[in-house]
Formats: C-alpha cells, sequence, structure tokens
C-alpha cells in the first residue's frame, strides 16, 4: 500500500514533508479554517463592531425573528443547529451551497433547530456557515477580506486562501496517479471549512495562537487543538501550556489517523517530529 504524503511542524524540530508532500504548496484545511473564522469574530468584538451575544436576525436579513441564535451560541456550536446545511448530496456535497442557497436556508433558520440555543453542544458545519456570513454582515466585508484584515495581516501570515494559484495546489491521487478532484468549497461553506493554506503558513498561525484562543478551539485538559477533513486532506493542529505545538497534514481524509499521529508529536519527550 503506497505511503500518505504527510507534513509535520513543530516548534522544535525540523520540518517534515515526506512522501509527496511540500511546505510550501497549498492544501485543504479544513475545518482548520474554524478558529480563524472565531478569532475574527473575537476580533470584530474587541473593536465593539458587534456583540458576542447578538442574535443572528439582527445582523442577517431573511432570518425570521426570535431564533435565540446568538453569534457565541455558532462559535462554541451551541446553536442547536444540525452538523450541515440541508439539501448536500453528490460527489462534491458543497458545490451548490452558495450565497442564494444560504439565503434560501436562513429564511428557515428558526425551523431547522434540533435543539434549543444553548442547550447542548453539537458540532455544526452550518453553524459556522451561518457565523461566516453574520461576521462579513457585521463588518460590511467579504469573507476573505474580512480575514486578511482581522486575522492574517496583524500576524504578517499570508498563504491562506479560498482559492490558491492552480499551479500551487497539492492533492491526493487517485489509483493510477492521476489528481483528484478536491471537493468544491468556496461559497457558503467557506468560514467553516473551505480555506486553503501552506502548511508553513498554517504552522505559523498555530504557533502563534491567533491572539487569545477563540471559543472555535476545542480542549482536551490542557490542550488546544482542532483538526479538518475533507475528502482526500486532513490535519491536525494542537498546542500546549508550555509552548509546544505541533501541526500535521496528510493528504488522506481519514482524521482519526492524523489526529493520532498529532497527538503522539505533541505529547511526546520533546514535541518533535517523531513517526
Amino acid at each position: 500500500m503506497p505511503s500518505t504524503p504527510t507534513c509535520i511542524l513543530t516548534g522544535s524540530r525540523e520540518p517534515v514533508a515526506r512522501d509527496g508532500h511540500a511546505l510550501d504548496a497549498y492544501v485543504q484545511i479544513g475545518s482548520l479554517t474554524k478558529p480563524l473564522t472565531g478569532t475574527a469574530m473575537m476580533r470584530l468584538a474587541a473593536e465593539d463592531t458587534l456583540q458576542l451575544d447578538t442574535a443572528v436576525e439582527e445582523l442577517l436579513p431573511g432570518v425570521p425573528p426570535g431564533t435565540g441564535i446568538t453569534l457565541r451560541h455558532l462559535a462554541e456550536h451551541t446553536s442547536g443547529l444540525p452538523r450541515l446545511p440541508p439539501g448536500l448530496g453528490g460527489r462534491d456535497p458543497y458545490a451548490r451551497f452558495d450565497a442564494a442557497a444560504l439565503a434560501a436556508v436562513l429564511r428557515g433558520l428558526d425551523g431547522l433547530a434540533v435543539r434549543a440555543p444553548g442547550a447542548a453542544q453539537e458540532y455544526s458545519n452550518f453553524g459556522y456557515a451561518v457565523l461566516g456570513a453574520a461576521l462579513s454582515s457585521a463588518a460590511g466585508l467579504p469573507y476573505e477580506e474580512l480575514l486578511r484584515r482581522y486575522v492574517l495581516a496583524p500576524l504578517g501570515v499570508d498563504e491562506v486562501t479560498a482559492r490558491p494559484p492552480a499551479d500551487r495546489r497539492l492533492v491526493a491521487r487517485g489509483p493510477f496517479g492521476r489528481p483528484r478532484r478536491p471537493w468544491t468549497m468556496d461559497g457558503a461553506i467557506l468560514p467553516a471549512g473551505g480555506l486553503w493554506a501552506t502548511p508553513r503558513a498554517a504552522a505559523r498561525l498555530v504557533e502563534r495562537r491567533l491572539g487569545e484562543p477563540a471559543p472555535s478551539w476545542q480542549r482536551a485538559g490542557s490542550m488546544y487543538w482542532h483538526n479538518g477533513a475533507t475528502r482526500d486532506a486532513s490535519v491536525f493542529a494542537g498546542a500546549l501550556p508550555d509552548g509546544r505545538w505541533v501541526l500535521v497534514h496528510r493528504l488522506d481524509g481519514r482524521a482519526e489517523l492524523t489526529d493520532e499521529l498529532g497527538v503522539g508529536v505533541l505529547r511526546g519527550p520533546s514535541g518533535g517530529a517523531g513517526g
């Protein structure tokens, strides 16, 4: 069985890119997009452009009044919205989930929640699509410009985008060596999981913690972490209070294997790039 292209970056060892991976090629980072979206939200709140407990209907035209869903709920996955938007399907499931599709869904948002806001945590890509739209509305900026202005530029990071140059994309290959077509995720789902980044750029974001940890980050004991997966790519990012951090990217959509590798590297004796 062929080896999986893998990239490992830490704060204590030289980066590792093996089996055809590359440090300077753009790869899909899936839901590692979410901490960037959450960081943008926190920075907009810090400058009083919005309040975390603002209801989404105050920012998004067409949302019925009285949903009870706030920006904080969306960021913390406690909105009560399902994991995925309605109507997805096919080999490229997010391709048709564009701005018009999101607008149509928002008009019936009050009927889509599976539980009351704040009642329980349920991971929701759909919720982050709504959150990204609400942040863009509050700031009066398209999502990518919002991200550049409030997250990437302050940290001095580029090489993060929804639409990387075709000649710098790195994607998985099929049984006969042909590049596999990645999912289309530059529409309304973008704030939930549609970004591409070079591993070097993504690692700089993890190393710099994106400022104060946004509510998008997951917690396991003292570790902040987040992962992400698309059909053919997966990523794990983690950081510990002592300054150790890791970013692992694999051209394989099995997130559990990437998570296991990332945690093993991070919890190792020196946080180095082993395994």
